[in-house]
């Protein structure tokens, strides 16, 4: 079975994924009357689950509504003990290094990995275990908040498989990355 980490996310023009205070309300600041998904549902198809780190799963908890993942999703946390009971039949909480963290995951059967984030995403990154990216970059310049992207260890080539316009703003690249 082919594993692979893949990402789904959006950026503001100046690479941040939540404003200074951590709102997300930017993300939908370009008229969408369509409700056009940006490829999500489409995306959701090729994951087996999600792997997220802890302050992103509170962020999910926040939302209003019903919990949005049909799938399995798996919390990296260094500091979280316990799931909260309301999302002990959504969420599983997954401990140890990435390679650890990766062997459990699969071992369960899930191989083809939605990586969602801020420093999750940079946590798989600095071991290079991203093998997709997709991300929309919203047209907005928010001047600071949590970056996509950290300090790493060494470059990381990735190579462009698409490129989407979508809402007559907002552009979607999806990079694979290259390996030898």
């Amino acid at each position: 079975m082919e594993k692979r980490n893949l990402v789904f996310i959006a950026t503001s023009l100046d690479g941040y994924i939540a404003d200074r205070n951590g709102g997300l309300d930017w993300l939908t600041s370009t008229p969408n009357p369509e409700q056009s998904d940006m490829g999500y549902n489409e995306f959701m198809t090729q994951v087996d689950a999600l792997v997220m780190g802890r302050k992103t799963f509170e962020t999910v908890c926040g939302f209003e509504g019903d919990w949005p993942y049909a799938k399995p999703v798996f919390i990296v946390s260094r500091t979280l003990g316990t799931v909260a009971e309301e999302y002990r039949d959504k969420a599983e909480l997954v401990k140890g290094s990435l390679t650890e963290i990766l062997k459990q995951i699969h071992d369960k059967g899930y191989h083809k990995l939605y990586i969602d984030g801020g420093v999750t995403i940079q946590n798989f990154l600095k071991e290079d275990l991203i093998d997709e990216i997709t991300i929309t970059t919203i047209p907005i310049v928010l001047g600071g908040g949590s970056p996509l992207f950290s300090v790493l260890p060494k470059d990381l080539e990735f190579t462009l498989v698409t490129s989407k316009v979508f809402l007559n703003e907002l552009v979607q690249n999806r990079y694979t990355r290259k390996r030898s």
